[in-house]
Parts: C-alpha cells; structure tokens; sequence
C-alpha cells in the first residue's frame, strides 16, 4: 500500500493515493518529528521533549504511546516501528518529500522539479522548537538548492523568463545575498539596469536595518559590474514561427520538456495549446542550438491530407539552404542527406501537428546534439526513447489569467463572472482565447455580457473569423472510422459525466471488449481522457459536440442507446447491496431481468462509489420511466450505510416526483419509505412519520402486508428517536402478528426486527435480552457472510454483555478490533462512530481519560461528517462525561451543552433529557438552573417510562 509523507509546506500523508487526516496536535508533532528524521530511532525522551518541552506531565511517556497507537492505526502496519531506545518510522525511497528533494536537488536536471515539491517553509504549522531547529535545516538546503539552479538558468541564457521568478525567491529569502545578486544579473541582461540597481539599494537598506551591516563583497562586485555595463543585455536570435506574448501556466510541462530527451511529443486534444507550448519551450531552449531552428506543419489534423514525409524532408533541407537541385528525389536518398546534413549541426527542430509515428519516423535528428519536439492530436505510441507530455487543459486560475491577457481590466472587474466565462469554455486554451478575442473586440460588452451569449451552448460563441472551436473537432471526428463515429455520438446521448467499458457497451449494444477497443480508439486521438484506469470522460465541449452529433440521430436510436445504459445502471448499481438487505431489493425492483447478462460489472461497490455522484444525472435522462424511481432504489443501502445522505434525499426526491407523474402508487410507497430514512438521519422525524405513514397506507391499500411490516418497523425507530417507548413496543408486538410473519421470515426483515428490538431494549435498560437477540442477529449475519450485518450486531453484543456485567473490558475491546476492521472494509461509516464511542467509555471506565477523548473526538467527527445529529448528541454526551471526570467541568458543560443543542435539532427526547441530566451535574448544587435542568429531564425519563443511565 503506497504512502506520501510531506513535510515540505504543511504536513501532510496519503495513503494509497488517499489523504490521512491526523487531527490531534501532538500526533502531528510525533509524526513530524519522526518524519524529519526517517529510518532512525528516536528517544522518548527527545519524542516527549518535542510534544511538552522540558516540563512534561508524569502521564506524558504513556501519552505518547497513546499517540502512537493512534499514528499506527491511520498508517500501514509495519509503518511507526518499537525499539528498546524509543521508535522509529520506516520510510521507503520516493515516499517522502524531502528524501526526494535531496536526492533530486543533487541532479542538474531534476533541479527544478525538486523546487517545485516545497509547499512551504518545512512542517509550516508546527511551531515546537525541536521541529523547528530540524525543519530550518531543511528549509537552508531549499535556499541553496534555489541559488544553485539560478545559476544554471542564468548560465543557459534563459533571463528574461527568470527574472520573474527571481523576483518571488528574493521575496522570501530576503537577506540572502547570493540571491539578490542572481536577480540583479538576471535584470541587467534583460536590459532592466535600473531595476537591478535598485534592487541593489533595497539589499543594502535591508541588510542595515535588520543586521546593521553593509552587503558583502560579491554583492558589491555585482552592482559595480552593473554600474559600469559590464552585464549587457543579451541579443538572441530567434528563428522559429512567432510564439504568443500573452503565454500563461504550464510550468510542470515546461520544466519536463527543458529536461527531457533529444525528443519530446507534446499531445492533446484540439485547442489544448500543443503548438504554443511547443514554440514557447523552443524559445527557451534556442540559445543551446545556434546552427538552426527549423519548422514543418505536418497538417495531421487539417482539411487536407497530411504532408508526405518526402515533402516534409524537402522542407527541413531547404531551410537548412539547400538548392531545389541539390535535394534527391527519391525518398531514401532525401533521409540519407537529412541525416548527414543534421549530423553536422546542432538543430532545434519543431514538427508540428504530426499524423501518425509513421510520418515523422525519418524526420527526426538521429545525431546527438540535436531537440526535436513534436505536436499531435494522436497519441504517438510507436516512437521509442521520446519523452511523451500529454497536455491537459489549464488550470482555473491559469484559464481567467489567458482571459485578462487578452480581454484586459474588465476580466478583473467581475471575478465571478470571468471564472464562470473560463468554466464554460472548459479551461481549454484555445475556446478562452476566441471567447477573450470576441470580448476584447467589443469594448462596450461586461463580462457578463459574454458569458450571458455563451448561455448552455457555448460551441457557436467560440468563434473569431476562420477559428473556432468546433472546427477544430470536426477536423479530428472526420478521421474516425465509421463505427468509432457511431460510438461517439452516441456518447452524445450518455447522461453521465464518467463512463467505463461496461456503460458505453450498454450505450451503443457493443460487447464489452469491442466497447474498450473504440474507448482506446478515441483517447489516441484525444477526444475522450481516462481520469483512472479504464474510467473515461470527455471534456466539456466535446461532450457538447458529441450531443450535437447525436442530436442528428434517429429518435429510435437514441432512445435505444439510453434504455440499454439505463438498464445497465440499474443492475449494476443493484449489484452494491449487501446481501442480506438484496431480497427485500428485488422484491421492490420487481426482480427485473437485466437486458444485457453478459455485463457483470467485477467489483459494484468500487464503480458505485464513483458513479454516486452522477446518478441524478441518470434520473433526470430516465424521465417518465420506472428507472427514474428504480435507479435510486437500488442505490439506497449502498448511499445510506456509507453516510450519503444527500445523495439520498435528492435522488429519492427526484424518484418521488417521477413515481407521482407516472401514477404508479406501489413505486410512490417504496420510496416515501426510503425518502423517510434521509429525514430521519437529518432528525426531522416528523417528515419521516409522515412520509412513512404515507407508504404504509398505499401498502395496506395494496395489500402489499409484508411491506407494510417493514414500513411498521422502520416506524419504530422513528417512535424510539421521539422517546415515545411505549408506541414503539407496541408496534413491534403489531409487526410480530400473524399477518406479518410472511415477510419478516426473509433475513432482512428478520434482521430490521431483531435490531429494533435491541435498541428498545437496550434503551430500557434490559441489557440481558438485548444480547440475546444481538446473538440472533449475529446467526444471521454469519449464515449469509455479511460482513456490515457481522459489525452491527457485534457492536450491539459486546455493548449489551458489558453493560450487564457478563463481558470483560478487554473482551469487549476484542470485539471492538474486529468491529473496526470490518467496518473499515465495508465502508459502514456509523458503526465505525459508534465503535468508537464504545471503546471511549471502556477507556473511561479502566481511567484511561486521556486516550478516551481521543475516541470520543473520533466518534463525533464521523457522525458530524455523516450529518447523523441523533448520534452526535450521544456521542457529544458520552465526551462531555469523560471531561467531567477529568476534572474539567468547564469543559463538560460546554460540551453537554453541545450535546443538548444536537438533541433538540434531531428532537430526539431521549439525548434531550440525558443532557439536560448531565449538564445539571456540572452546576454548582444550589444553582437554580441545576434543580430547573434535573426536574425537566425527570419529567422525560418519566414520559418515557426509563430509568436515567448516564453511561
């Protein structure tokens, strides 16, 4: 499992690609101080220095275990290692960031990449002096790794693109003297003298103030050069087509084409700027080749045919000043003499808007000594010993800077605006200069103005005479073969924004092996990227031209291709729920048999997880059809365990509005229910009453029995959440009359019953029969091997065995191991709170405090995250408890009132009057506000016929 430690900036850690949060302060300062000094043993001691400095509480060695224990469970096993002299963590090459830069800052060619890890002074945020004097460190080798590759740019001509630079450099390491000369060089050759004379008083000035001494002799040495004219202004002649003035971004590619082979390929989709980038490297690398710049358009992607390599080499030999007459006709011999003549020079040679591989094979410089970089549309697979840059559009910031180059002040007078303007065009290049040029050339238009024309159809604005963008993609969809042109319009008609081989076989009813051929086909030539492995999407403007073409389709056509995809969906996002809620699934989905058996989709969680966020999309496209109400169905169990709830609420609203239009009232029952479980989690048990009510009612009425005893029994967690005991066991004993026997004897409803009645029962305090019917529960999960069923029910056993004294503390933690790991796996996000939760009142309870604030801090952020305000009042409850017990009474009460404050958002009565009991016990005896808080929430427990607990 892959790990990133960063400490150059703030520190940060992923893990498999996936950010770590590590929260607690002195975790971060463990983890920092270990970080800073990788692969070795560091003391307890300087480990508990760093955290407390030199008066450390006498609990601090076993708080830093605790620290530890909490690092090692955020990290792979094996990560944070024990030794007899303290601990230490074991970092393997390229995980971290500052290993990288040392190794990398050592290498003339990978200078500038190195730079470009640092974020940030080192460990940024961490202020302990022991982090501190180790990070400074750190932070000198930047400054010198900074100097060394200034001198290099300097050295290579390439001031004038330094001097910006520079600038911020200086900015930073003001007092460093080496720097300020470097700038001052760079600024007398870009014919600025006065500037790098006056960056010469602002040395001087600076260094006076801050340490009372004059600047040193290499710095005076600068400024006399300077003074007297000795740093001249370079004059380097350019030989190349004429690069833009207004060129933004693309550092990373920049720095990677400077460094990269004798030959590079720039490609991308159309307008993504490939010949910009290409002239604008050339410019800086011209100076390293002075016999010749040479240029050929190879027309790759142009209304005519491509150039005929022969022709290029004609080209290339006649720029090199060779006579008509003096080049051979046959093309093996023209190869033969480009390669002499190219031997014989140092070239920088520029081969734009390549076919194919085929066409530049012989173009290319085979001497050393010689750049050659290409462009393409295509993806050029069969060069070898090329650098390959794929060029991705710019980035926002980058996008709205290329617009007020072009368009002027007006772009920063409405910011908003100028960004939305940048989003519609995608950030690609070339739609932000023709929709710039359109706005610089009307001097009365807003921003506003142009990004109101652009409206939801931006291709036909993005045009300034013979450009625009949408030719561009003509001329790339011309040169589709004819089933690869199918495949693309239809994807016109596909209603997400990412699609996989599996969808587009759905879409366009190829099977899945020819669907990855043609999704390969179109990512060669750039109308289609993969943002992760075999995951696809089109940029936004070619999706717009996709549906264009697909706009010219048969209606037939494309109401097949949508059905097929729909279908698939269906099934594919059905085939996420665990099996033991899957009967109860299909039962409401009417057991659809899938149009395309053959598309099994390998792992469901895995694509569901990232299809969730488009499935609104899919519900608008399915319009009046059950896949509007049935696509949200079968997303509901993934979506809720994991904590989605908005995605829930939208998609079962969408799914009630279309189940309403279409007239179907047992779809409108299914998902009132599930429509209830999202107000429910949000603590609007009223909306939820009543939204199951609803379904219940159109059930009874349907006669549908074994539903309505589901609807009942979820109508029992709503009477629980309310305090209204005595309705809920009532409904129970209802749930379990004859009638309804039918439907709980499938393990869903089986286990939706067996977990109601641990929550009633545990509520009341009988904790003995609330194990009992955990254990059955248990049986269940364990007959279907269902892991989240397995969690659930061991998180209720080992809390009803404890409660009732018939489980050790260590027991209890065991079970709670286990909890975690299976919760972990599965994604079941509450019982990973409530797990947490539980081990919190072990610890409290062995007084382990500290470590208990820890978990109850856990528990509470993944309830806040899921937005479950229900068991964040509980778990707020149990923290302010732990607080109290430490002493800090303060503390307590402000965290009971937080407790209170989330109950009655979730108008849960329960956490209502255990709050309001507990925060009595932190105001003094005689306080009338404590008699007033401890007879409200007597009222309460009596209401609701419960004995107050505060565990």
């Amino acid at each position: 499992m892959p790990v990133e430690y960063r400490i150059l900036g703030p520190l940060a850690v992923a893990v498999d690609g996936r950010p770590v949060a590590v929260t607690a302060g002195r975790d971060r300062v463990v983890l920092a101080m270990l970080l800073l000094y990788p692969n070795r043993v560091l003391g307890a001691g300087e480990l508990v220095e760093a955290v407390w400095g030199t008066d450390p509480p006498v609990t601090a060695r076993g708080q830093l275990q605790s620290c530890v224990s909490r690092l090692r469970r955020l990290l792979p096993d094996g990560v944070i290692g024990t030794d007899p002299a303290g601990y230490r963590i074991n970092v393997a090459p390229g995980e971290l960031d500052a290993e990288v830069f040392t190794r990398a800052s050592g290498d003339r060619d990978a200078r500038r990449a190195a730079l470009d890890l640092w974020r940030g002074p080192a460990c940024a945020e961490l202020d302990a002096p022991a982090i501190r004097q180790a990070a400074a460190v750190l932070d000198e080798r930047y400054a010198l790794a900074v100097e060394d590759w200034a001198d290099l740019e300097l050295a290579a001509g390439n001031e004038r693109e330094l001097t910006g630079e520079l600038g911020g450099f200086v900015e930073r390491f003001p007092l460093r003297e080496r720097l300020r000369g470097q700038l001052m060089v760079a600024l007398a050759r870009s014919g600025r003298q006065a500037d790098a004379l006056a960056e010469f008083r602002r040395a001087r000035e600076l260094l006076a103030d801050e340490l009372g001494i004059e600047p040193g002799e290499e710095l005076q040495k600068r400024h006399r050069e300077v003074l007297n004219g000795e740093v001249r202004a370079s004059d380097q002649v350019r030989c190349l087509p004429r690069t833009v003035g207004d060129f933004i971004g693309r550092r990373e590619q920049i720095d990677r084409l400077l460094a990269g082979p004798a030959v590079a390929v720039i490609d991308g989709m159309a307008g993504s700027g490939k010949t910009t980038l290409a002239l604008h490297v050339a410019a800086r690398l011209g100076d390293h080749y002075p016999d010749a710049h040479l240029y050929v358009d190879l027309q790759g992607h142009s209304e005519g045919d491509p150039v005929e390599p022969a022709a290029a080499l004609l080209a290339l030999l006649r720029q090199l000043g060779l006579a008509a007459g003096e080049i051979p006709l046959p093309r093996s011999e023209r190869v033969a003499l480009w390669r002499t003549e190219a031997a014989r020079r140092r070239l920088l040679v520029v081969l734009d808007n390549a076919a194919s591989s085929a066409q530049i094979a012989d173009l290319l410089p085979a001497a050393p000594g010689s750049f050659a970089l290409v462009t393409s549309r295509r993806r050029l697979s069969g060069l070898d010993g090329v650098r390959v840059e794929s060029l991705p559009v710019l980035a926002p910031d980058e996008a709205v800077a290329l617009l007020e180059r072009i368009a002027g002040d007006r772009v920063r007078a409405e910011p908003e605006a100028a960004a939305e303007v940048a989003r519609r065009c995608g950030f690609l290049p070339l739609a932000v200069r023709l929709a710039g040029a359109r706005l610089a050339h009307r001097p009365r238009w807003r921003v506003s103005d142009l990004l109101r024309r652009l409206g939801e159809a931006a291709l036909p604005e993005l045009a300034a005479e013979d450009r625009t963008v949408a030719g561009a993609f003509i001329l790339t969809y011309r040169q589709l073969p004819p089933l690869t042109q199918r495949v693309f319009r239809l994807l016109g008609v596909y209603p997400g924004a990412e699609f996989d081989a599996y969808a587009v076989a759905a879409l366009t009813a190829l099977a899945h092996d020819d669907a990855e051929n043609q999704l390969d086909d179109l990512l060669d030539v750039n109308l289609v990227e993969e943002t992760a492995p075999d995951v696809f999407r089109m940029h936004d403007l070619v999706r717009e031209y996709a549906r264009t073409l697909a706009a010219e389709l048969p209606g037939n056509d494309r109401a097949a291709a949508l059905t097929g995809v729909l279908d698939f969906q269906l099934h594919a996002t059905a085939a996420a729920t665990i099996s033991t809620l899957s009967e109860s699934m299909w039962r409401d989905l009417e057991a659809p048999v899938p149009a395309r058996p053959d598309l099994v989709v390998p792992d469901p969680i895995a694509r569901l997880e990232r299809e969730r966020r488009q499935l609104a999309g899919f519900v608008a496209a399915a319009g009046r059809t059950a896949y509007a109400w049935k696509i949200p169905r079968a997303a509901w169990q993934f979506l809720y365990f994991r904590g989605y709830m908005d995605d829930v609420y939208e998609l079962q609203t969408l799914a009630l509005a279309a189940a309403e239009a279409i007239g179907d009232r047992s779809a409108i029952a299914t998902v009132a229910n599930y429509l209830a479980s999202s107000y429910a989690r949000a603590g609007r048990m009223e909306k939820a009453e009543e939204y199951l009510r609803l379904s219940i009612r159109l059930r009874t009425e349907l006669g549908e029995l074994g539903a309505v005893g589901s609807g009942l029994m979820n109508l029992v967690n709503i009477h629980v959440a309310q305090g209204r005991f005595g309705e809920a066991a009532e409904t129970l004993r209802e749930v379990n009359r004859s009638q309804m026997r039918v439907r709980l004897r499938d393990r869903t409803a089986a286990s939706l019953q067996l977990a109601m009645s641990v929550d009633v029962l545990s509520l009341l305090g009988r904790h003995a029969e609330a194990a009992y019917y955990s254990r059955r529960r248990l049986f269940v999960g364990i007959e279907h091997r269902e892991e989240t069923e397995l969690a659930a029910s061991l998180t209720s056993l080992q809390r009803a065995r404890y409660l009732s004294g018939s489980l050790p503390a260590a027991a209890a933690h065991r079970y709670l191991d286990v909890v975690l790991r299976l919760a972990e796996r599965t994604g079941f996000r509450s019982i990973q709170a409530d797990a947490h939760n539980d081990r919190a009142r072990l610890l409290r309870d062995a007084g382990r405090h500290s470590e208990a604030l820890a978990e109850h801090r856990q528990a509470t952020e993944i309830a806040t995250r899921l937005n479950d305000v229900r068991h964040e009042a509980e778990f707020r409850h149990a923290w302010a408890i732990t607080l109290r017990l430490l002493g800090d009474r303060d503390a307590a009460r402000a965290m009971f009132e937080r407790s209170l404050g989330a109950a009655r958002t979730a108008r849960f009565a329960y956490s209502i009057a255990r709050a309001q009991a507990g925060l009595a016990t932190c105001l003094d005896a005689g306080d009338p506000e404590a008699e007033r808080l401890r007879r409200q929430a007597a009222e309460l427990f009596d209401r609701m016929g419960i004995t107050y607990d505060e565990r």
